[in-house]
């Protein structure tokens, strides 16, 4: 029996680095279906009122980071030289162009990619430099995808994906949805 997993994603997570880099190959080894919907994690945590990572909070925050770098090496990962760049200066356009790759069918692979040029190169996720070279490595036009992330109809898909994880209860990216149930992390 296949297996649907609702897959409620959103680019500028920071433990996102973690599935980002072993999404596509559980999914091609277990033959699991994903139902993939780019969020802005970022909105909801907004309405809830909670800032993950301020920092202010500096202990917390260099946890998170040491955090990411050991459970790199316990999944056999590249370790990051963190701290990555965070937060996100161009977060929504990361997940705007993520909805036109999942449309084009390299949503797992733009996810890899882009995670692997902002945690490993440096490169800030949607910024110019991360899209060029995400869309370079995949053989996209920039130009093309922009224009579309950009259109009345990305943003409508971005926020309905949002209402929608929201009213499920996902609370933190990434979550997954099994049969109604949401497993984070």
């Amino acid at each position: 029996m296949s297996v649907t997993i609702k897959a409620w994603l959103s680019i500028g997570s920071t433990y996102t680095y973690l599935t980002a880099l072993r999404l596509r190959s559980v999914v091609e080894a277990s033959g699991i279906k994903l139902d993939i919907r780019p969020i802005s994690i970022r909105q909801i945590m907004k309405n809830m009122d909670n800032i993950p990572f301020p920092p202010c909070k500096k202990t917390k925050v260099d946890y998170m980071w040491r955090d990411i770098q050991r459970r790199a090496e316990f999944y056999s990962l590249p370790v990051p030289d963190v701290p990555a760049p965070y937060p996100l200066k161009e977060f929504d356009r990361a997940n705007l162009v993520g909805i036109v790759m999942k449309q084009d069918g390299k949503y797992l692979e733009y996810l890899e990619e882009t995670y692997r040029a902002w945690f490993l190169d440096g490169l800030e996720a949607g910024s110019d430099q991360n899209l060029e070279n995400v869309s370079r490595l995949l053989g996209t036009s920039l130009p093309e995808i922009l224009e579309e992330a950009s259109s009345s109809e990305m943003v409508e898909i971005y926020e309905n994906n949002t209402a929608k994880a929201q009213r499920a209860g996902v609370f933190g990216a990434p979550s997954f949805e099994v049969n109604g149930e949401i497993f984070w992390g």
